[in-house]
């Protein structure tokens, strides 16, 4: 199904629908319709930077369910070349991925990787790794490689601030992010077959974000993402710019929190209204020997998992809890790169089926009658919207305050595990 969008001077029949089938309170189950695959939201995205997730195979990640796949524009536009990718016709055939893709803008990797990166008005100036040259990444020219890539979904260029950063920085980086989404929408050739979203800055700021999400909405784009969080702000700031961001942007659009990848974090933005999430969280710690388990990680490095014959999960359904122990990944994990690819493999499943959970939940319609039943252990060991989302990090009851204020904003009483901390700060 088409709909159409009429974005600035452009009106434009897109391959995009967005449904919501299922709500509880702020929390909502969608599915979201792109050219190459049908999602369920909320859903987590895997990051392949160059066209690949490290140690995976395009079959695996299908087999994992993976729905949309995050590909970097800086780094693919280096290598090997957007150029290339369009003649070999887009990186979906490139990889032989057939499901969904999302490019990003580029313009993280140029402020967070490079050295003497300087932002103006024209766009980002910085020093080309390859050989030490300057180079010009502009909106323009973001929104021409990434139509040259294909994926589904494009993100647009924006002026990139940590969160940490305060003073006037945040409020030029905001109205910067909005004049040049005006230059990315006149770029886009491709609108009829690629979704260009808008990306909320703002800092932690709530009437620079306001501003910032007023000015896209009134630009109508097929979807939003809020970027600028996930870099060193304490947890309780992240979850009141992520509340007031879903709650201001539109019903009927998909809501993308950039660069978050903790499930507790996926969990709480998922009953604030959030729908997509996307970070290297998970198969970064799987190559330093880490497996993401219900209680929290396990860390497969250590000794006492010399000789334990027990899977990664004892209740997971991966191929590699099915078959193989932890004394197994721990003889791997320091010396063979099969180890990191074992353990990507079930932290991205972990990450896929807590994503599954959560839309199932939502749809089923299942929080009331859990929240009846639950005792206190039940629901703290549950308390990621109770219903089996397999987190429980926190089995004796002991939610953060952050967390426990989230909830409360989000109209889900966990009160029963909540336990009164002297600072929100995480």
């Amino acid at each position: 199904m088409a709909l159409r969008f009429e974005v600035g001077p452009l009106t434009c029949l897109v391959t995009f629908t967005f449904l919501v089938l299922g709500r509880f309170n702020r929390a909502r189950a969608a599915q979201l319709t792109l050219p190459h695959f049908v999602s369920q939201t909320p859903l987590f995205m895997p990051v392949g930077t160059q066209g690949t997730i490290k140690g995976l195979t395009t079959s695996q990640l299908e087999e994992i369910g993976a729905q949309i796949i995050l590909g970097n524009t800086y780094h693919l536009a280096l290598r090997p070349t957007s150029e290339l990718i369009d003649e070999l016709g887009g990186l979906h055939k490139f990889m032989n991925w057939p499901r969904a893709m999302l490019t990003d803008s580029g313009g993280f990797q140029m402020v967070s990787l490079l050295h003497l990166a300087d932002i103006t008005e024209k766009g980002v100036t910085f020093q080309s790794p390859v050989d030490g040259k300057p180079m010009l990444l502009t909106p323009e020219e973001s929104i021409q490689i990434q139509n040259r890539i294909g994926a589904d979904i494009i993100m647009a260029l924006d002026d990139v601030v940590k969160t940490t950063i305060t003073g006037p920085r945040i409020e030029e980086a905001m109205y910067r992010t909005l004049r040049w989404i005006d230059r990315c929408i006149e770029a886009h050739t491709r609108p009829h077959e690629q979704n260009l979203f808008g990306i909320v800055q703002g800092g932690l700021d709530p009437v620079l974000r306001d501003i910032c999400v007023k000015g896209l909405v009134d630009r109508n784009l097929p979807g939003y993402a809020i970027g600028g969080l996930a870099g060193g702000e304490d947890k309780d700031s992240f979850w009141r710019v992520v509340a007031q961001c879903t709650a201001s942007l539109p019903e009927n659009k998909p809501r993308y929190v950039m660069g978050v990848g903790y499930p507790l974090d996926i969990v709480v933005c998922s009953s604030l209204g959030a729908d997509m999430y996307d970070c290297v969280y998970p198969t970064r710690t799987a190559r330093f020997g880490t497996a993401l388990v219900p209680e929290g990680v396990l860390k497969l490095k250590q000794r006492a998992m010399a000789d334990d014959t027990r899977p990664i999960d004892p209740t997971c359904a991966c191929m590699v809890c099915k078959n193989y122990t932890r004394a197994y990944i721990h003889c791997l994990v320091t010396k063979d790169a099969m180890g990191s690819q074992l353990l990507s493999y079930h932290n991205l499943y972990y990450m896929m089926q807590l994503s599954r959970n959560l839309h199932s939940a939502i749809v089923e319609g299942r929080f009331p009658d859990v929240f009846d039943q639950v005792n206190y252990m039940y629901l703290s060991n549950l308390y990621a919207l109770g219903l089996g989302l397999g987190v429980k990090v926190f089995p004796k009851g002991d939610v953060p305050e952050w967390v426990c204020n989230a909830m409360e904003v989000a109209g889900i009483d966990i009160s029963s595990c909540c336990a009164p901390f002297p600072s929100s700060k995480d």
